[in-house]
């Protein structure tokens, strides 16, 4: 049975120094010694707390097992500064998004950047995610009871994320069936600055990255990321590490969906401080990537359990798992995984369920092995946990072998490619682009709609500029 554990939601992942040392001393005050992190950026408490410490807790938005579904939203504010990033999308941005956000969501949202791996992509209900237009964001849709993805036909302006979603939110009594519903109904409810799609969202692919230690930034300042094997984290050294970052003057702490912190900002000269409070408090850091790369659910002692036997596995044999990321889930609830490579452990038939039986396990692993494919291939099914380690090292080897080999083939296939020129229609004011290909969705104009036949009271999506400021213009395109 899983255990439902009290969790605190932590909006987009980020938290004050002040707010963390808040909750760790509710918790002890509480008669706890630890807390522990969800895959959602959102904080839980692994043991039962009292009533009257939850109450304390509430002006920080505590959720009961019990009270009605609230969702945290994950974001990707804890990888700017430290991983690539699109270039318009500050923490700032982050941040004053997250503040517009003012109601609580029962959906899932990802608020994430393309280029970055830490934080997954498409594990929402609403997926939003950065384009290359400053300020505009693609939105992937999956609602609850939806089997796939479905592309939002416009592109959502920074300051109308939360519009859009609370606007999807209140229209999920009326049951859309499709992505074209959803858009007519947010339309018909909030005014909003959409940008036409010009071009589909592409996600490059990167080996996953090292998120722990201490380590330096571009800027000479230096970034700690910290991770405990069990999840448990010491609430006395959450609280020393609290002051040092108000000493410091470090503003945020941000939570990854790895079931770990990041913080950033550190001072160059603060460096051996913080080295001084990691080993005042013996807290071990450069695990191997063997172990980092684990989703599992929290508080389930027997998946942990396996996940050290895998791990030791991986040891003995001098197996390189660099890259690649792991998940151990119980067949029986529905999961839209983010990781490289899936454990399944099958469920027992009811027919045998007073009967002691082996465990069997299901492996799948993503095409390509990059989670953002959204596409699982099952590798085998029904094994013996014996059996786990040498399947799974397996397909490291499979890893290893096509790494690359996607891109070179892209890159020959792309020499071979015709370059022709293209007829669009640029507005003069904002440099917006009408391409007949595409149409415009937000003014309702069908793809393959000539300039010509456009209404004369037609303007630009962007700047509402008229018709006539739309210019003939010729770009070079690559023939597919």
């Amino acid at each position: 049975m899983k255990k439902m554990l009290p969790r605190l939601i932590v909006k987009g992942g980020v938290l004050s120094p002040a707010e963390l040392k808040f909750i760790a001393e509710t918790a002890e005050d509480a008669g706890l010694s630890t807390i522990s992190f969800g895959s959602r950026q959102d904080i839980l408490f692994p043991d039962a707390i009292e009533k009257d410490a939850m109450e304390g807790l509430k002006k920080l938005n505590i959720i009961e097992p019990v009270s009605k579904p609230v969702e945290n939203i994950v974001s990707s504010y804890v990888t700017t500064d430290i991983f690539p990033t699109t270039a318009w999308l500050t923490g700032d941005r982050y941040l004053y998004i997250l503040e517009q956000i003012r109601y609580e969501p029962s959906l899932k949202i990802n608020i994430t950047e393309p280029r970055q791996r830490l934080v997954p992509l498409f594990t929402g209900h609403l997926n939003f995610i950065a384009s290359k237009h400053e300020d505009y964001w693609y939105l992937y849709v999956r609602l609850p009871e939806w089997e796939k993805t479905e592309m939002y036909p416009a592109l959502i302006y920074s300051w109308d994320i939360a519009k859009v979603g609370e606007a999807i939110e209140n229209i999920l009594q009326e049951e859309p069936g499709d992505i074209e519903m959803i858009f007519d109904l947010v339309n018909d409810a909030v005014d909003t600055d959409n940008r036409t799609v010009d071009k589909p969202l592409e996600v490059p692919f990167y080996p996953f990255p090292y998120y722990e230690g201490m380590n330096r930034t571009g800027t000479g300042e230096y970034w700690l990321g910290l991770y405990w094997r069990n999840n448990r984290y010491d609430l006395e050294f959450l609280k020393a590490m609290c002051d040092l970052c108000a000493e410091q003057k470090i503003g945020r702490i941000c939570i990854t969906p790895w079931k770990s912190f990041i913080v950033k900002g550190i001072p160059q000269e603060s460096k051996l401080q913080w080295e001084k409070l990691l080993g005042k408090f013996g807290i071990n850091v450069r695990h191997s990537m063997l172990e980092l790369n684990w989703h599992l659910p929290v508080a389930n002692d027997e998946l942990l359990k396996l996940k050290k036997y895998l791990v030791a596995n991986f040891d003995q044999n001098d197996i390189s798992t660099y890259g690649l990321t792991f998940s151990i889930a119980n067949y029986t609830r529905r999961v839209y995984y983010f990781t490289s490579i899936v454990i399944e452990k099958n469920a027992i038939p009811e027919d045998l369920s007073g009967f002691e039986i082996r465990d069997t396990f299901n492996l799948l692993y993503a095409k390509d092995f990059d989670p953002n494919t959204r596409k699982y291939i099952t590798h085998v099914q029904d094994v013996d946990q014996v059996e786990l380690p040498g399947l799974l090292m397996e397909l490291s080897q499979m890893y290893f072998a096509q790494l690359g080999q996607k891109k070179e083939e892209e890159k020959s296939t792309n020499s071979k490619k015709e370059v022709v020129q293209t007829e669009v229609y640029q507005c003069e004011e904002c440099f917006t682009i009408y391409d007949e290909a595409y149409g415009d969705v937000t003014q309702d104009i069908q793809p393959e709609t000539s300039f010509k036949d456009l209404p004369e009271d037609y303007s630009c999506p962007v700047c509402e500029a008229p018709k006539s400021s739309f210019k003939k213009k010729l770009f070079a395109k690559v023939d597919k």
